[in-house]
Protein backbone atom coordinates (compact mmCIF):
# COMPACT_ATOMS: atom_id res chain seq x y z
CA UNK A 1 0.00 0.00 0.00
CA UNK A 2 1.55 3.27 -1.15
CA UNK A 3 0.84 6.43 0.86
CA UNK A 4 2.06 9.96 0.52
CA UNK A 5 3.55 11.71 3.53
CA UNK A 6 0.31 13.65 4.01
CA UNK A 7 -1.84 10.51 3.83
CA UNK A 8 0.41 8.76 6.31
CA UNK A 9 0.28 11.76 8.68
CA UNK A 10 -3.55 11.72 8.50
CA UNK A 11 -3.57 7.97 9.15
CA UNK A 12 -1.33 8.35 12.22
CA UNK A 13 -3.38 11.31 13.50
CA UNK A 14 -6.57 9.24 13.29
CA UNK A 15 -5.06 6.21 15.05
CA UNK A 16 -3.04 7.98 17.77
CA UNK A 17 -4.63 8.12 21.22
CA UNK A 18 -5.77 11.56 22.31
CA UNK A 19 -3.80 13.06 25.16
CA UNK A 20 -5.72 14.53 28.09
CA UNK A 21 -3.90 17.87 27.76
CA UNK A 22 -5.63 19.65 30.64
CA UNK A 23 -4.97 16.82 33.08
CA UNK A 24 -1.36 16.49 31.92
CA UNK A 25 -0.70 20.21 32.36
CA UNK A 26 -2.29 20.25 35.82
CA UNK A 27 -0.24 17.25 36.98
CA UNK A 28 2.96 18.77 35.54
CA UNK A 29 2.24 22.01 37.38
CA UNK A 30 1.48 20.24 40.66
CA UNK A 31 4.42 17.81 40.60
CA UNK A 32 6.88 20.48 39.42
CA UNK A 33 5.56 22.85 42.06
CA UNK A 34 5.85 20.17 44.74
CA UNK A 35 9.49 19.52 43.79
CA UNK A 36 10.17 23.27 43.98
CA UNK A 37 8.42 23.47 47.38
CA UNK A 38 10.63 20.65 48.64
CA UNK A 39 13.67 22.56 47.39
CA UNK A 40 12.49 25.74 49.11
CA UNK A 41 11.90 23.80 52.33
CA UNK A 42 15.43 22.41 52.19
CA UNK A 43 16.76 25.92 51.57
CA UNK A 44 14.77 27.24 54.55
CA UNK A 45 16.14 24.38 56.67
CA UNK A 46 19.74 25.25 55.80
CA UNK A 47 19.09 28.94 56.43
CA UNK A 48 17.41 28.10 59.74
CA UNK A 49 20.46 26.09 60.74
CA UNK A 50 22.54 29.25 60.34
CA UNK A 51 23.87 29.02 56.78
CA UNK A 52 24.42 32.24 54.83
CA UNK A 53 21.91 32.87 52.04
CA UNK A 54 24.37 32.01 49.23
CA UNK A 55 25.71 28.93 51.02
CA UNK A 56 22.18 27.68 51.72
CA UNK A 57 21.30 28.10 48.03
CA UNK A 58 24.40 26.14 46.97
CA UNK A 59 23.75 23.38 49.49
CA UNK A 60 20.14 23.21 48.37
CA UNK A 61 21.20 22.76 44.73
CA UNK A 62 23.62 20.00 45.68
CA UNK A 63 20.99 18.29 47.84
CA UNK A 64 18.34 18.45 45.10
CA UNK A 65 20.75 17.05 42.49
CA UNK A 66 21.66 14.26 44.91
CA UNK A 67 18.00 13.48 45.61
CA UNK A 68 17.17 13.49 41.89
CA UNK A 69 20.06 11.12 41.15
CA UNK A 70 19.21 8.86 44.10
CA UNK A 71 15.52 8.66 43.21
CA UNK A 72 16.43 7.94 39.58
CA UNK A 73 18.78 5.15 40.65
CA UNK A 74 16.06 3.64 42.84
CA UNK A 75 13.50 3.85 40.00
CA UNK A 76 11.28 6.24 41.94
CA UNK A 77 11.85 9.33 39.77
CA UNK A 78 10.58 7.52 36.67
CA UNK A 79 7.36 6.59 38.47
CA UNK A 80 6.91 10.22 39.54
CA UNK A 81 7.59 11.34 35.96
CA UNK A 82 4.84 9.05 34.66
CA UNK A 83 2.36 11.24 36.49
CA UNK A 84 4.14 14.59 36.56
CA UNK A 85 5.42 14.57 32.98
CA UNK A 86 7.21 17.81 32.13
CA UNK A 87 6.85 18.96 35.72
CA UNK A 88 9.73 16.63 36.60
CA UNK A 89 11.96 18.01 33.84
CA UNK A 90 12.03 21.66 34.81
CA UNK A 91 13.50 21.64 38.34
CA UNK A 92 17.14 20.84 39.02
CA UNK A 93 16.19 17.26 39.84
CA UNK A 94 15.28 16.82 36.17
CA UNK A 95 18.88 17.63 35.27
CA UNK A 96 20.13 14.95 37.65
CA UNK A 97 17.64 12.51 36.15
CA UNK A 98 18.82 13.32 32.62
CA UNK A 99 22.41 12.48 33.60
CA UNK A 100 21.73 9.35 35.66
CA UNK A 101 19.12 7.68 33.41
CA UNK A 102 21.36 7.10 30.37
CA UNK A 103 24.20 6.12 32.70
CA UNK A 104 22.09 3.35 34.20
CA UNK A 105 20.74 2.27 30.84
CA UNK A 106 24.14 1.84 29.21
CA UNK A 107 26.22 0.63 32.19
CA UNK A 108 26.37 -2.90 30.74
CA UNK A 109 28.48 -1.54 27.87
CA UNK A 110 31.31 -0.71 30.28
CA UNK A 111 32.69 2.28 32.14
CA UNK A 112 34.10 4.06 29.09
CA UNK A 113 31.90 3.17 26.12
CA UNK A 114 28.72 2.87 28.17
CA UNK A 115 28.62 5.00 31.30
CA UNK A 116 31.06 7.77 30.35
CA UNK A 117 29.91 8.16 26.75
CA UNK A 118 26.18 8.12 27.44
CA UNK A 119 26.20 10.10 30.71
CA UNK A 120 25.66 13.47 29.03
CA UNK A 121 23.77 12.28 25.95
CA UNK A 122 20.61 14.05 27.15
CA UNK A 123 22.03 16.73 29.44
CA UNK A 124 24.96 17.64 27.16
CA UNK A 125 22.98 19.71 24.65
CA UNK A 126 21.23 21.50 27.52
CA UNK A 127 24.59 22.42 29.02
CA UNK A 128 26.05 23.52 25.66
CA UNK A 129 23.10 25.70 24.66
CA UNK A 130 22.70 27.04 28.20
CA UNK A 131 26.31 28.23 28.17
CA UNK A 132 25.93 29.62 24.65
CA UNK A 133 22.78 31.52 25.63
CA UNK A 134 24.48 32.96 28.72
CA UNK A 135 27.42 34.17 26.62
CA UNK A 136 25.07 35.81 24.11
CA UNK A 137 23.07 37.48 26.90
CA UNK A 138 26.31 38.63 28.53
CA UNK A 139 27.53 40.18 25.29
CA UNK A 140 24.18 41.95 24.79
CA UNK A 141 24.28 43.32 28.35
CA UNK A 142 27.88 44.44 27.81
CA UNK A 143 27.02 46.18 24.52
CA UNK A 144 24.13 48.08 26.11
CA UNK A 145 26.15 49.04 29.18
CA UNK A 146 24.05 47.04 31.62
CA UNK A 147 26.80 44.64 32.71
Amino acid sequence: MKMSKEEYADYVRQRAPKSPLGKDMLLAFLIGGLICCIGQSINDLYTGLGAEKDAAASWTSVTMVFLGALLTGLGVYDRIARYGGAGTLVPITGFANSVVSPTLEFRTEGWITGTAVKMFSIAGPVIVYGILASVIYGVILLLFGMG
